[in-house]
């Protein structure tokens, strides 16, 4: 299955103050999601933007605001994206099927996401890089219960330059840049 940018979307999972800083590699983690941000802005895919339980949890950490421009971000009580209807509403109106996730926890909220994406007839894609969890080992489980169920596993800079396909363009320019 290629991968193509007029038919990606992508889901940012929880980022949040208070979560973020207890995930494994943390700091990794921030600087990768910001080069996937910049790549799929530069590549025209659109970004939604969850948070589990502002109100517990905190808001999007500012380094991913940062990098953030137009993206919708949905507050949602439910683990799984898609029990939620704003998202899933936000999620129809960009009239695609192919889902790039990344955020945490990969063992919670992403895991849960990405089986009902796949129930719902999406075919996600898991940017393993660019997923963390607060033990290596509740990770590495979902990891494998994310492919059973059927996702798709990349990287942060093979999505990139899958998407954009071509070497010489301005957008190949872009992301180059980010991933060096």
């Amino acid at each position: 299955m290629r991968l193509i940018k007029e038919n990606s979307t992508a889901v940012i999972i929880d980022m949040q103050e208070k979560l973020t800083p207890h995930v494994q590699q943390h700091k990794d983690l921030i600087e990768r999601m910001k080069i996937l941000i910049k790549g799929l802005r530069a590549l025209g895919v659109p970004i939604l933007v969850t948070e589990q339980y502002r109100k517990g949890l905190g808001p999007t950490i500012p380094e991913i605001q940062e990098v953030m421009e137009k993206e919708v971000t949905v507050e949602k009580m439910a683990f799984s994206c898609c029990d939620d209807d704003e998202f899933q509403k936000a999620l129809e109106q960009t009239g695609r099927t192919q889902v790039i996730v990344a955020g945490i926890e990969a063992h919670v909220c992403v895991l849960q996401t990405v089986i009902d994406l796949i129930e719902k007839g999406y075919q996600p894609i898991v940017v393993e890089d660019c997923l963390s969890s607060r033990k290596t080992m509740d990770k590495d489980i979902a990891m494998k219960r994310m492919v059973q169920e059927g996702a798709r596993i990349v990287s942060c800079e093979s999505i990139l330059f899958e998407l954009c396909r071509y070497a010489g363009t301005d957008t190949f320019k872009k992301i180059s840049k980010l991933v060096k």
